[in-house]
């Protein structure tokens, strides 16, 4: 029998657990410098989905303008 565990409910004492086993595995000193390396890598994501996003609308306004392009050299 599967049993559904809340994972989105974080008590206290699981968020003082989850801060001081990280603090052993990396140390204070290392810690700004993952967090330093986290913030780069999430706004190069953003930055990709907000080139990425600007790409589509580019190409989407070259697909609408194509047909219209292709009546007016069919009339010439």
């Amino acid at each position: 029998m599967l049993t559904v565990l809340p994972l989105g409910v974080f008590g206290i004492w699981q968020v003082v657990l989850i801060v001081l086993v990280i603090l052993l595995l990396f140390g204070g000193r290392k810690i700004p410098e993952l967090m330093r390396g986290l913030g780069h890598g999430m706004k190069s994501f953003k930055q990709g989905m907000k080139d990425a996003d600007k790409e589509i609308q580019e190409i989407k306004k070259e697909i609408e303008t194509t047909p219209e392009e292709i009546k007016d050299a069919d009339k010439k």
